[in-house]
């Protein structure tokens, strides 16, 4: 089979999260099958079987968004509605969630996986993550990640989401970390684990990343949402790739982020709808901590897509510049997923990446932040196949 390359040239400004390319402006890419073959100055340009010229916008690498819960059923308005009215949020909303999902058929949950998808390229995500979580049996689990496989790039296993009603906490976490964890394995390649109140304490997290680790997972936590607590620690503790949330931290969380190679996920989508602080962006970075910025998209307390509403947000809210919000949502989300090295890697634009491309409708980036909320999404490729 034929490789077709295509030129995109007339970048008026390109982000490449490469420390070699760093920012160029005047500048062009060329993409050949599915990588990233030629990166510099539109006058140096080779040439390519097509070409395209953006007119001066901005460029950048797709949006990594490395936390999503897209395989549900059901809708939770209703309690989004209660909780601005006052109600607190808590993590017994998910239950509600588990049992319309356990009752959808597979053309269902994957109709709603398909639309979240498509909607999430549409404004610029080329690489995608997600959870099971909302089935807590061994063949819902299952089936979730099977289903999510087929439309994601990476799924993770959250058996670990609650523990369901009627269950015992440990026995609970005894079906996770055997039967449940054996069948879902061979279709995931994380575990994940909600360490919180109403959720699963230090110990409980702490055999289950332990579990996953020797079925040769890689780990994930959500920690920290709700409180301080433990889930900073227990992810640095058992090396996790990202730790989830981080809206509470206290300084020993922050020293711990900063001395490891655990990736402090932040989700601030989440934090506004179930009406919490906004995470400590600039404390993790002045620390010298990764961060990544996700969506968080599910149906209880982060219903987005839009990885430019979490940039926006963590640009005029959360103190970061709209460079590091931009490298935060794809370099980062690339880093948590240990996906931003090597062949094929997401979240850089360099040769021998993978060709995913965001060029916007604005001359630069800061139009992220300057003109929030309005859609800037000109052109998406993702895989080296444009997408929009």
């Amino acid at each position: 089979m034929t490789t077709t390359s295509t030129l995109i040239t007339g970048i008026g400004e390109l982000t490449t999260n490469d420390e070699h390319l760093g920012t160029i402006t005047d500048a062009a890419l060329v993409l050949s099958g599915r990588r990233v073959e030629w990166v510099g100055p539109a006058t140096r340009a080779p040439d390519a079987d097509e070409r395209i010229d953006v007119e001066g916008r901005a460029a950048l690498p797709g949006w990594v968004d490395s936390h999503t819960h897209l395989v549900f059923a059901g809708d939770r308005s209703a309690e989004f509605a209660a909780r601005l009215a006052g109600r607190p949020y808590d993590a017994g909303g998910i239950a509600v969630t588990v049992e319309t999902t356990r009752a959808a058929s597979d053309d269902a949950l994957a109709a709603t996986l398909r639309r979240l998808t498509e909607e999430a390229v549409n404004q610029g995500t080329t690489c995608l993550e997600t959870k099971t979580g909302y089935g807590l049996t061994v063949a819902e689990e299952t089936r979730a990640a099977r289903l999510a496989a087929g439309f994601v790039d990476e799924v993770t296993f959250l058996g670990a989401h609650v523990v369901p009603p009627g269950w015992d906490t440990d026995d609970y976490v005894a079906l996770v970390c055997g039967e449940m964890l054996d069948a879902v394995a061979p279709h995931v390649r994380w575990a994940d684990v909600f360490c919180e109140r109403g959720a699963f304490d230090a110990d409980a997290a702490s055999a289950v990343l332990t579990a996953a680790a020797k079925a040769g997972l890689g780990l994930r936590v959500h920690g920290n949402q709700l409180g301080a607590g433990p889930g900073v620690r227990v992810a640095v503790e058992h090396g996790a790739a990202s730790v989830d949330h981080c809206t509470y931290l206290t300084g020993s969380d922050v020293d711990a982020l900063a001395n490891s190679e655990t990736v402090a996920t932040l989700l601030p989508a989440c934090d506004l709808s179930t009406r919490q602080p906004l995470p400590d962006a600039r404390a993790l970075l002045d620390a010298g901590a990764t961060v990544a910025l996700a969506s968080n998209c599910n149906p209880g307390s982060s219903y987005t897509t839009s990885m430019a509403f979490c940039v926006a947000t963590a640009v005029l809210q959360m103190r970061m510049t709209v460079e590091e919000a931009v490298r935060a949502a794809t370099w980062g989300g690339a880093r948590a997923l240990r996906r931003e090295s090597g062949e094929g890697a997401v979240g850089v634009l360099r040769p021998g990446a993978r060709a995913d491309v965001h060029v916007l409708d604005a001359p630069s980036a800061a139009h992220l932040a300057y003109r929030p909320g309005v859609p800037l999404t000109h052109a998406v490729w993702r895989e080296g196949s444009r997408a929009r």
